[in-house]
Formats: structure tokens, C-alpha cells, sequence
């Protein structure tokens, strides 16, 4: 099967009827397919895929890692919300001239004192609408913070996610999503294949014997790339 939206569940579904599931990533399964896109050519591409022995397989998520991971995405939206609100106030009492610096913590600090020293210069809708984003930007902050802590309680409860932890550099959410993302290591032959897979290696551009490396390649999933590449760089 393709690892596409509900693959996971259908896996374990097929696997109670005793069937052995595999799961491949969509790019390599797309390079099979001939012509024109239809249901047919796709079952066709996943036949002519599945016994390729170079295709790598995608780990069959359990229904635990399934649920840590919709905790690690919801956290990751609201993060996003969180930078998008605090710019769209920035934007806005840019256009008023009033200039607050980067970061997230600056909002809740300034924005207050902002308000009531220009509170004779700013429209009474205007200061009401900035408070109302203010609020609304504690609001995604809190949501937040507490699936952090959700995110954290399950890792105190998870041995791999425990030891993965002993790494330096490597916290509880990088730790947790690991666990959750890649379930048994040893799907992986070594430590460079997960890498690969992670897309944190050299991506390569090499003809006639010589060999050119460029950038990180970037495959793989973005978000717990973004984790551990974050993690490392702090060092």
C-alpha cells in the first residue's frame, strides 16, 4: 500500500485478517506509474514497486504513536499561530508607527504600555482590536504549553523515549517524537541509513567518478528533521 492519509489504520486492519502489510512512500511508488493517473495505473505502479527490493518499507505506526504524534502536530500548529499573531500585531502598530521588537515575548510586555501611552493617538476600536489579538495570542500560548505537557508526561512514561533522552542534545520532545515516528530502529540497517532516511546527509550530484556533495538532501519527515537539526545547532 501507499503510506498516504489512513494508510496506518487500514495496515492494522489488514493485519488483524492475517495478511503481511507493506507500506511505501508515494514518491517511489509515482515512478512506476505509466501515462496518465488513474486508480488502475496506481494499483499497477504499487505492483511493479512492491518487489523491488530497493524500495524501502514505512514503518506500520501503532494506534500509541499515532496519538503522541497528533500532540506533536497539534503543538506545532498552535506554535505557528503563535508567530502568525504576534507578527500581524507587529504589522499592524507598524502602520500606526510604533515599532516592537522581534520575538514573541515582547508582545505580551510592550503592547500593554504601548496602548496606554499612545491611548490619546490610537482610535478606541483600534487598542480594542490589538487587545483582543493580544489575548487571543496567551490563548495559543497556553494551548500550547499544555500539550508540551502532555507531550512530556507520555515521555516519562515511555523507556526508548527515556533513553534517547541520555543523548546530549536530545530533549523530550525530540526524544518522543523519535520513539513515535520511528518505532522499531531496527528497521534500519545503521546509524547512516537513518540518516538518510531522516534527510540530514549529503545530498549528491556525481557523474563519471566524481563524486559532488551538496546540501542536506531534506528528504524524509520535516518536522523531526527540524527537531533534531534545531537540537544540534544549540549545541
Amino acid at each position: 500500500m501507499e503510506a498516504c492519509g489512513s494508510a496506518h489504520y487500514w495496515a492494522r486492519q489488514l493485519q488483524k485478517l492475517g495478511h503481511t502489510v507493506k507500506l511505501m512512500a508515494p514518491q517511489y511508488v509515482k515512478a512506476f506509474v505509466k501515462r496518465n493517473k488513474n486508480d488502475a495505473a496506481d494499483a499497477e505502479a504499487i505492483c511493479e514497486a512492491v518487489v523491488r527490493p530497493s524500495i524501502p518499507a514505512v514503518p506500520i505506526k501503532n494506534i500509541e504513536q499515532q496519538a503522541i504524534l497528533s500532540l506533536h502536530r497539534a503543538r506545532q500548529g498552535f506554535v505557528k499561530a503563535k508567530t502568525a499573531q504576534a507578527n500581524q500585531i507587529r504589522g499592524l502598530l507598524a502602520e500606526y508607527g510604533i515599532a516592537i521588537p522581534k520575538g514573541i515575548t515582547h508582545i505580551a510586555k510592550q503592547v500593554p504600555e504601548v496602548l496606554e501611552e499612545n491611548a490619546d493617538e490610537l482610535p478606541g476600536s483600534f487598542r480594542l482590536l490589538i487587545e483582543r489579538l493580544v489575548d487571543h495570542l496567551k490563548e495559543l500560548e497556553r494551548q500550547a504549553g499544555e500539550l508540551e505537557l502532555e507531550i512530556k508526561g507520555w515521555h516519562r512514561g515511555n523507556d526508548n523515549s527515556r533513553k534517547l533522552a541520555d543523548i546530549p542534545g536530545v530533549g523530550p520532545m525530540t526524544a518522543s517524537a523519535m520513539v513515535a515516528t520511528v518505532g522499531d530502529a531496527k528497521n534500519f540497517k545503521n546509524g547512516r541509513q537513518m540518516s538518510a532516511w531522516l534527510g540530514i546527509v549529503p545530498r549528491q550530484h556525481s557523474t563519471g567518478g566524481k563524486a559532488t556533495l551538496l546540501g542536506i538532501s531534506k528528504r524524509g519527515d520535516t518536522y523531526l528533521r527540524t527537531l533534531v537539526c534545531t537540537r544540534q545547532s544549540r549545541l
